[in-house]
């Protein structure tokens, strides 16, 4: 799918947030991130995720590269969606071991997971909705010309 509004196919989240498409099936079917627009109907149809979706995807591969373990960045990204919603440009997510905090940009920290100590990993929310913006305009740009190479 080319178009932001009419949503993103699996394999096109896939090409976009750098994941396979095995890893995101296990997301879906384990409700870390659900296609919010068109869920899986059974065998054979075809899940449908915003651009929202895709952050969230995004968010959970640079967690787990970062070293997280998936149970931790469930909780992280739970956190995300009730604290922030929509707003992701404005916060950093900072995480210490197994403590992870919410820093805004207006200096404001809000305590994620309760927890130890350890090296600061800290994932700018700016640069991942940057990433996954260029990574669209490629996707776009992609489907765009093979739509003309097939005319």
């Amino acid at each position: 799918m080319n178009s932001v509004s009419s949503g993103f196919s699996g394999p096109s989240v896939c090409r976009i947030a750098g994941v396979t498409y095995r890893q995101l099936d296990y997301w879906a079917r384990t409700n870390l991130v659900t296609p919010s627009v068109t869920a899986a109907q059974g065998s054979g149809s075809k899940r449908v995720y915003s651009y929202a979706d895709l952050i969230e995807v995004r968010v959970i591969k640079s967690l787990l590269d970062a070293g997280v373990a998936l149970p931790r960045a469930r909780q992280a990204v739970n956190c995300l969606r009730n604290q922030v919603g929509g707003d992701l440009k404005s916060v950093s997510l900072v995480l210490s071991g197994t403590n992870s905090v919410l820093a805004y940009t207006d200096g404001e920290i809000i305590d994620l997971l309760k927890g130890g100590h350890g090296v600061f990993n800290v994932i700018s929310m700016d640069s991942v909705t940057a990433d996954i913006d260029t990574s669209l305009a490629q996707e776009v740009e992609t489907t765009e010309n093979r739509r003309l190479a097939m005319a």
